[in-house]
């Protein structure tokens, strides 16, 4: 069965006619754009694209498939409209589990777009890091989880469609302004984060060549910022935790290739119910 997201993809593609633009349309990294074209080749056994100089174009299989992605896109959106203008979403509930950094940011002002646009509908909010979202969501807690991966190539969860959100640069912070090489600052004491924070700070640190030599460790962003102001040593955050909370005393410089992904995570393929469409339209439209 064709995926949708992946149709999506392609037709955005097509209507785009480049890789770079079609991810600036889907708020996807390229990478994410290739993987998606990549696997749904695998699904469809057909090349899709080919490449044209410095761009690409589609092939004749790839306009056909894109051509039916329209209408089969079109078929799926104009009956989720109708369905909820059917149901109207003048009550009911829908439940969302996130990680901190995202209910710090954008899924307040979703919220707040979804309480307009739906009054009767009640939101339901979890804040829980990544894997027990995923778990509430398989057992049917929750409707959506807002989740991230630091590698956007991992295999999909069996049942669960990922939707990419935005993709969110991580930074090296200090108190005074340093260079965004983490080699040059192996022998600086670090300030770690949660366990998936640390896990990745481990990970980023070992591609520069070095162990950090870790001092503190603490999961609360307002006091690893405020250990870091004290010159106690640096600290990695990624761009929603410094959206959420930043220190007026610390200095930030992105550090290349270090990118979480952050998804709204589903189960079962899309139509999805009227009230987790409109909260997925929410989050898209609130980032």
């Amino acid at each position: 069965m064709l995926d949708v997201v992946r149709l999506r993809v392609l037709l955005a593609v097509a209507r785009k006619g480049s890789l770079t633009a079609a991810a600036k349309e889907l708020h996807y990294s390229q990478p994410s754009v290739s993987h998606h074209l990549a696997r749904l080749e695998a699904e469809t056994g057909a090349r899709l694209i080919q490449r044209a100089g410095r761009g690409i174009r589609l092939t004749e299989a790839g306009r056909l498939l894109a051509e039916r992605a329209a209408e089969i896109i079109g078929r799926l959106d104009d009956t989720a409209e109708e369905l909820a203008a059917h149901v109207g979403l003048r009550s009911g509930r829908v439940r969302l589990a996130a990680f901190p950094s995202a209910l710090g940011t954008f899924v307040p002002k979703a919220a707040l777009h979804l309480r307009a646009e739906h009054p009767g509908l009640r939101l339901h909010l979890t804040e829980t890091e990544p894997p027990e979202a995923l778990r509430l969501l398989r057992a049917g807690r929750v409707d959506v989880a807002v989740v991230f991966r630091y590698d956007d190539t991992a295999p999909e969860d069996r049942g669960i469609t990922m939707i990419p959100l935005l993709d969110d640069p991580s930074y090296l912070v200090s108190d005074r302004p340093v260079a965004g090489d983490l080699a040059r600052h192996a022998d600086a004491s670090w300030i770690a984060g949660c366990d998936r924070c640390r896990s990745h700070l481990l990970d980023v640190c070992d591609k520069a060549g070095f162990a950090p030599r870790i001092s503190f460790t603490s999961d609360d962003i307002v006091a690893v910022q405020a250990l870091v102001a004290a010159g106690l040593g640096l600290t990695m955050l990624p761009g929603l935790a410094l959206r959420a909370h930043r220190h007026p005393d610390v200095e930030v410089t992105e550090i290349p290739a270090s990118t979480r992904h952050v998804y709204a995570a589903v189960y079962g393929d899309p139509p999805h119910p009227p009230a987790t469409a409109a909260l997925l339209a929410a989050l898209r439209k609130n980032l």
